[in-house]
């Protein structure tokens, strides 16, 4: 390009923008979403019923992290009723029988530097509260956000995979603590609703899980809310979004009835601004 009659060199530079101003120019948000080659992998949960933890998953975290060993820093913010270090090790156990490791922020005095330095990161499960208010006050919302625009992999279950929305206001969990803001790493333009499950227990009368979902999408009526149901999990790579799993993902927006998705079916609808 040329400036003042004079030829100007134009470098490529990766471009980010706070949460703040995105939420005034959502327009812009979409646009770097469009050109970015993120990838996360969203799980629902780390247990079935009867298996070991994170078993279900692992072959697909071996297949996203790839066939080099990779030492990930690992997030275990959202634990409340065990130690940092018992996390790790469960993590870390499941992560070596598939030829990875990870290695918890909690060991190292500077976080922020942690993350700046990952080659990935892994946010596990637990309570969405206390994780992000964790987050917050260690300053790492913009760091991990800046890390995995710029394509550093990222692998998130249950709360892990909350904080990656817009905000936790879809999370499952009881406010055990109040973080300075709602808002979270706002990787993917929709809400996710982890271990979405179609009715309540039985002799349960209280509201179901769509009941609660309905109430949230008419007070916020410009987002989509994915019910990510249990053994299932989002791929996304670059502007490709996919289902894995042996269940449908239930999507949820306003003015329009619920809808089921299945795995291998285009949901890339879902990466973009909601119309209407």
């Amino acid at each position: 390009m040329r400036y003042k009659g004079r030829p100007v060199q134009v470098r490529p530079f990766v471009f980010y923008i706070s949460l703040v101003h995105y939420r005034r120019t959502p327009a812009r948000y979409f646009q770097i979403l469009k050109n970015t080659e993120m990838r996360l992998l969203l799980i629902s949960n780390s247990t079935n019923t009867g298996e070991a933890y994170l078993d279900y998953p692992k072959n697909n975290i071996r297949e996203f992290l790839g066939n080099k060993k990779i030492q990930a820093l690992f997030i275990p913010y959202a634990a409340v009723t065990f130690s940092y270090d018992e996390y790790e090790e469960k993590v870390k156990a499941r992560f070596r029988e598939v030829g990875h490791d990870v290695v918890s922020i909690h060991h190292f005095t500077d976080p922020v530097k942690a993350v700046m330095e990952a080659t990935a990161i892994v946010v596990g499960g637990g309570n969405t509260w206390m994780l992000l208010k964790c987050l917050r006050d260690n300053k790492l919302i913009a760091p991990v956000r800046k890390k995995v625009i710029a394509g550093t992999p990222y692998i998130g279950w249950s709360a892990g995979s909350n904080v990656t929305c817009p905000t936790i206001m879809t999370t499952n969990d009881m406010p055990v603590t109040a973080p300075s803001s709602l808002k979270a790493f706002n990787l993917i333009p929709f809400q996710i609703n982890p271990h979405y499950i179609d009715a309540n227990p039985a002799g349960h009368a209280g509201e179901t899980r769509e009941q609660r979902i309905l109430e949230f999408i008419e007070v916020n009526r410009d987002i989509f809310v994915a019910g990510l149901r249990e053994g299932t999990m989002f791929l996304l790579e670059g502007r490709k979004l996919s289902l894995i799993g042996p269940r449908n993902a239930r999507v949820f927006s306003y003015g329009t009835e619920p809808k089921e998705v299945k795995a291998g079916q285009d949901l890339s609808f879902l990466l973009k601004k909601r119309k209407g």
